[in-house]
């Protein structure tokens, strides 16, 4: 029996209120959106596992540490960057000071956080920014070409449009986080014996079934 996942590592979502973190966490991990999700005071949680290698077959556990956005929660929020081994950033296509909030949100995180941890800057809500009306309402403030141009300017992995109502490019935002990590395990970036990294290995032995372990013996009688 193959191992369930290869790694676990810590992820953190952080960003303003209101920009649909939670509502990402629960369309990752459970496949549904709930329009009236509670605000989230300090931190929830949610887990998936996801393959990061075909060859070698190699699976991340991603453990989603869901932060509040308000600032009476910043504090803290801040304690739960420690440790952390990957962060999506996301703000609202719709409003632009969530994203203009971004850049203190990274600093905060880059100041507490691992100094090699994989970053992916998510715009939420990309399923608002559709015309409506025949074109006569436009609800985007912030384009895809600032935003591109903003995660090269401050050495984040990728940026991603997601709708967590439609599911749109949803588990895209994570998987590129999981494979940023992959590769730094590959490239030994990490010192896995250091748990301050926000990773660890799973060293469980495989158990074989009957069939396996006959296969294994060989010979006869």
């Amino acid at each position: 029996m193959a191992k369930p996942w290869d790694y676990i590592a810590k992820v953190v979502n952080i960003g303003d209120s209101g920009c649909g973190k939670s509502s990402l966490t629960i369309r990752l991990c459970e496949g549904r959106f709930t329009p009236s999700h509670e605000v989230t005071i300090g931190v929830d949680f949610g887990s998936r596992i996801i393959p990061v290698s075909d060859d070698p077959p190699k699976k991340i556990k991603l453990q989603i540490w869901d932060t509040a956005g308000q600032e009476s929660f910043r504090a803290i929020t801040r304690g739960y960057f420690r440790g952390a081994t990957g962060a999506l950033l996301v703000f609202d296509v719709t409003r632009r000071e969530t994203y203009e909030h971004a850049q203190s949100w990274l600093e905060e995180l880059r100041s507490a956080a691992d100094s090699n941890i994989s970053i992916i800057l998510v715009g939420n809500k990309a399923d608002l920014v559709e015309p409506e009306l025949g074109g006569r309402v436009e609800r985007r403030k912030v384009t895809r070409e600032e935003a591109e141009e903003w995660v090269q300017k401050n050495g984040v992995r990728a940026y991603v449009e997601t709708s967590a109502k439609t599911g749109e490019k949803v588990e895209e935002a994570f998987v590129e986080c999981a494979k940023e990590i992959y590769r730094n395990i590959v490239e030994g970036v990490y010192d896995m014996k250091d748990r301050s990294h926000g990773i660890k290995e799973n060293t469980t032995k495989v158990s074989m079934g009957i069939d396996e372990q006959t296969r294994t013996k060989g010979g006869c009688c």
